[in-house]
């Protein structure tokens, strides 16, 4: 799934309206109704925790990488390799995706 794709499912899932805006080698993210901001949880600490919380989802993190369990149990791992902070933003994505995806 492309990050396009991620960013679009995790914003239906969080019920977010919005244009994307971006192609495939700069992602911005969405911009956001009704006041224009820019939302990517890819990318922004900020918006990742916002969009965790906003879906209630569970997130342990470490040194190897970020598991995310959303309200019906379902896991999400995304490993590490150089980055602890980038893989728990696209594990938190990669949930919210997938509760999109169910909607």
């Amino acid at each position: 799934m492309t990050d396009k794709e991620l960013l679009e499912l995790a914003a239906k899932a969080a019920g977010i309206s919005g244009l994307y805006r971006g192609d495939t080698v700069h992602i911005q993210g969405f911009y956001v109704y009704p006041n224009n901001t820019l939302w990517n949880p890819l990318t922004d600490n900020g918006d990742a925790l916002w969009l965790a919380v906003k879906l209630e989802l569970n997130v342990c993190c470490d040194a190897d990488g970020a598991a995310v369990i959303d309200k019906e149990g379902g896991p999400t791992w995304e490993s590490a390799k150089t980055d602890p902070y980038a893989a728990t933003r696209r594990a938190i994505v990669r949930a919210a995706a997938a509760i999109g995806e169910k909607m």
